[in-house]
């Protein structure tokens, strides 16, 4: 009898990659069930308010473009205006809708003087929230 060694296969070695499939699965239930919830989570109580003639739907917020060029014209809503013309548009619109919010747009070749003019016409006609619009310099779309 002849005593020799027993040959041994080696055995599976231990996996060391992490197995992500049961991750992704658990992540994609959770996407799932939050997609469903969130319009849940996000709605207040429920009520069935009573009808009124008084009542009236709340409008949102309007806005006129008010723009001086170059050469110092004034344009509202892209029409060339005269000052007194201007005024009394200004102020129809005031009357009608008075939290208009006027969104000036000037050349920045424009005097500050004639800037200052067709503000003190915005805000005689009634319309004092008066915001100004600029394009973001080179310094702010490179970024922080």
């Amino acid at each position: 009898m002849a005593f020799g060694r027993l040959e041994r296969t080696p055995g599976p070695r231990p996996m060391s990659d992490i197995n992500v499939t049961p991750l992704v699965d658990v992540m994609l239930v959770l996407v799932v069930i939050f997609i469903i919830t969130a319009p849940l989570l996000a709605s207040t109580i429920r009520l069935d308010l009573p009808k009124t003639d008084a009542a009236r739907v709340a409008e949102t917020p309007r806005f006129v473009t008010l723009v001086v060029d170059k050469s110092g014209q004034a344009f509202l809503n892209d029409k060339p205006l005269a000052l007194d013309e201007l005024a009394r548009r200004l102020a129809e619109m005031a009357g009608s809708y008075p939290d208009t919010e006027v969104q000036l747009r000037a050349d920045e070749a424009v005097p500050y003087g004639r800037v200052v003019e067709v503000m003190g016409v915005a805000q005689k006609a009634g319309l004092s929230r008066i915001g100004f619009v600029a394009e973001p310099g080179p310094a702010a779309a490179a970024g922080p």
